[in-house]
């Protein structure tokens, strides 16, 4: 079976976080229809983690990929479109698994001198896979744990062909935001006998969007983002309660910590304001990916001398990824690959140019066999 046909089986069976069973089987089956004279498989939760013995290895080489969908309902008309109604793989975690498969036969059919685990990780959506996946990995399997780690994101917007990191910050510390406010409801033509919980919610999100512009250094950089607010039941009742649902997303853990504390002091303000109650569940929360900058700059120098690739200089981005908490204690590196898609990441649209199963397995192969 080849590459694109895996990714396409793949994308029809999208599952969330820590829930990918019928993701995990699939794998199993076609690992295990590899030879096996070099492997050793060991399951964790729904996650995999597969070593391949090199030839004469003096260190450990690990390959992250992640293989959760999103509670998005997909728009893609595709023949092969999602089986599951209401999920999909609309942030490339597909692409991610095929070319994870590619690397693994490789490997198999070509060993490299150093031992290569492939860490098949779930939940990178959320609740989060990385760190319990990490701490698994250094208290129950410390013959497991590696000495550098490597992992890629594809770019929507990037050329296939095209691969872009830089040494250093990559990705953004992240933070999901969830906040509960609770009234007392009532009838619309007594506003007097109710605390309204629409107008103490929508005061309070114009009081969020201070918070970046006023509270954080202008030379640093954050985002706060409440994207979702609902409130009330019907036309005529005054809303009980409110929920505003949203993220944070900030360059260096000593902004995150401001910007939650800033959040706070507002809801307590509000309380007080609107005579409410409020919760703050903060979700998950994700540090930020920090590459190793000699692994970074090697990559670079590598990827610009590979036939048919383009490597291009990254800007830090404020997106999430848990792969920071691999790079939090191991040498790491991730790198974005392009797919040319017109509709980017998390989109109902999302359709990255299966082109890149033809050469990126093969470009990963080669590059760990000079490390």
């Amino acid at each position: 079976m080849d590459l694109i046909e895996i990714r396409r089986e793949l994308h029809a069976i999208p599952e969330i976080g820590f829930r990918e069973f019928k993701t995990q089987q699939y794998l199993l089956k076609l690992i295990r229809s590899m030879p096996q004279e070099r492997l050793e498989i060991v399951e964790w939760k729904t996650g995999l983690a597969v070593k391949v013995r090199g030839y004469d290895a003096d260190r450990l080489i690990a390959w992250r990929t992640d293989i959760d969908g999103l509670p998005i309902e997909e728009q893609t008309g595709l023949a092969y479109r999602s089986l599951h109604e209401g999920y999909m793989h609309a942030c490339g975690h597909d692409i991610h698994m095929a070319n994870a498969i590619g690397l693994l036969r490789q490997l198999v059919e070509k060993p490299v001198k150093q031992d290569v685990l492939v860490i098949f990780q779930p939940a990178e959506e959320g609740p989060g896979g990385a760190l319990p996946f990490r701490d698994w990995l250094k208290t129950e399997r410390p013959d497991l744990w590696p000495d550098q780690i490597f992992a890629m994101h594809i770019a929507p917007e990037l050329p296939v062909g095209t691969v872009s990191t830089r040494p250093g910050l990559l990705f953004a510390n992240t933070s999901e935001l969830f906040i509960d406010l609770h009234g007392k409801g009532g009838h619309a033509a007594f506003p007097h006998h109710t605390e309204d919980m629409a107008v103490a919610g929508a005061n309070l999100l114009m009081q969020l969007q201070t918070i970046v512009s006023r509270n954080i250094n202008p030379m640093d950089s954050a985002v706060l983002t409440v994207g979702k607010f609902t409130a009330g039941t019907v036309q005529n009742i005054i809303a009980e309660h409110a929920r505003l649902e949203g993220t944070i997303r900030t360059l260096n853990n000593e902004s995150m910590q401001k910007v939650k504390e800033r959040i706070e002091a507002i809801c307590k303000a509000v309380e007080i304001g609107f005579n409410c109650r409020i919760s703050i569940d903060y979700g998950a929360s994700y540090r930020e990916v920090e590459n190793n900058e000699a692994l970074a700059e090697d990559f670079l120098d590598f990827a610009a001398s590979a036939d048919g690739i383009a490597a291009v200089r990254a800007v830090a981005a404020m997106t999430g990824e848990d792969f920071g908490y691999f790079t939090e204690q191991i040498p790491g590196l991730m790198f974005w690959a392009g797919v040319n898609s017109e509709f980017g990441l998390h989109h109902a649209k999302l359709n990255p140019d299966e082109r890149i199963l033809n050469f990126m397995p093969l470009f990963i192969h080669h590059y760990f066999s000079n490390l």
